[in-house]
């Protein structure tokens, strides 16, 4: 009996001691019970979010330490048995390494707006499950490290990698790369896929006019004047090379792309910027060429750019200054959607 009750005061002096060095750690940390209800919230978890332990201790609460509204974190999701829901809540993360996390453990990286703090952080984020002798969870511990400086500059380095030095649009890399995830989101969602591409009119003679620093500061103006002709989201602008730009437009019709590259083609003779190389214009204009394909598995991605290619040299050809849709000039080098009626 006296080395039971020993045992049982070991014991209990062991969870106490290990309790007082969560607390203690270093590293944010809070626990939940099986219900989900705080029972440890350290003082760097204190530190880190702005509430102290007696706000949250017994409640469910410590959602607010995080986000603005409630939702569940890591430790939640494992506890109530919903892991199948932790990849659609944080979706920043692109999953890397996740199968070296112990099988009972998940690990995630998300943004948080830290609403006591009034900052937002990218916290990586490690919870695992605590079973008693009989496999039922008693706790669950979540872990978290402030990782926003790395995430912000890792998210510098992959946006400068995308972006065309010059004019800071999007990089024909980047292009690449866009228009074939569009072609087969398309493809998949059997929406039409418009592509512009457009080129600047006599530029060789803006050059010898205005010298290389002028051309540069030309490129620059008209990748800015894109940008805000092409306003939505989905659509992507870049560079395709020289002084050629291109824009990607998912699920545009053919109405929508020309209506589009006449309005960019416009904005750009509003900037009036002159140019005494381009004949009977006398100011910087653009000839645009314009092709829209529902894409399928029978077609090839490179039949929509030559398609926009060619229309862009029969503008060229036409006067320049001017928007030609590839079904226009009877390019069809694949089965381009016709316009309704």
């Amino acid at each position: 009996m006296a080395r039971a009750v020993f045992n049982e005061n070991q014991r209990v002096g062991s969870l106490d001691f290990s309790v007082r060095l969560m607390e203690h750690l270093v590293v944010p940390t809070f626990v939940l019970d099986a219900e989900c209800r705080v029972i440890i919230w350290n003082r760097a978890c204190e530190r880190l979010t702005g509430i102290p332990a007696a706000e949250l201790i017994g409640t469910r609460e410590h959602w607010r330490a995080f986000y603005g509204e409630p939702r569940p974190c890591l430790a939640d999701l494992i506890a109530q048995g919903r892991t199948e829901e932790i990849d659609k809540l944080y979706t920043d993360w692109d999953h890397a390494g996740r199968d070296a996390v112990p099988a009972h453990g998940r690990r995630a990286e998300n943004w948080c707006v830290m609403p006591q703090m009034g900052t937002r952080l990218y916290l990586a984020i490690d919870a695992g499950p605590i079973y008693d002798e009989s496999g039922q969870l008693v706790a669950v511990v979540e872990t978290l490290r402030d990782i926003t400086a790395q995430k912000v500059a890792q998210d510098e380095l992959k946006r400068l990698a995308t972006r065309d030095g010059l004019t800071g649009v999007a990089n024909r890399r980047c292009f690449d790369e866009t228009l074939a995830s569009e072609w087969l989101r398309c493809t998949r969602d059997v929406k039409p896929l418009s592509l512009i591409l457009l080129d600047v009119d006599h530029f060789k003679r803006y050059n010898d006019t205005f010298g290389h620093l002028g051309g540069d500061a030309c490129l620059k103006t008209i990748a800015s004047a894109l940008a805000i002709s092409c306003h939505r989201s989905a659509d992507l602008i870049a560079r395709y090379g020289g002084e050629e730009f291109a824009a990607v437009l998912p699920g545009t019709t053919v109405a929508g792309a020309l209506t589009l590259a006449e309005r960019i083609r416009a904005d750009i003779a509003a900037l009036e910027m002159p140019h005494p190389g381009n004949d009977g214009v006398g100011r910087v204009s653009i000839s645009l060429g314009v092709a829209t394909v529902v894409p399928d598995r029978t077609l090839q991605l490179d039949c929509l750019i030559d398609a926009a290619d060619r229309a862009l040299y029969a503008a060229k050809r036409a006067g320049r200054n001017r928007a030609l849709h590839a079904e226009q000039i009877d390019v069809r080098p694949c089965r381009l959607e016709i316009p309704a009626g």
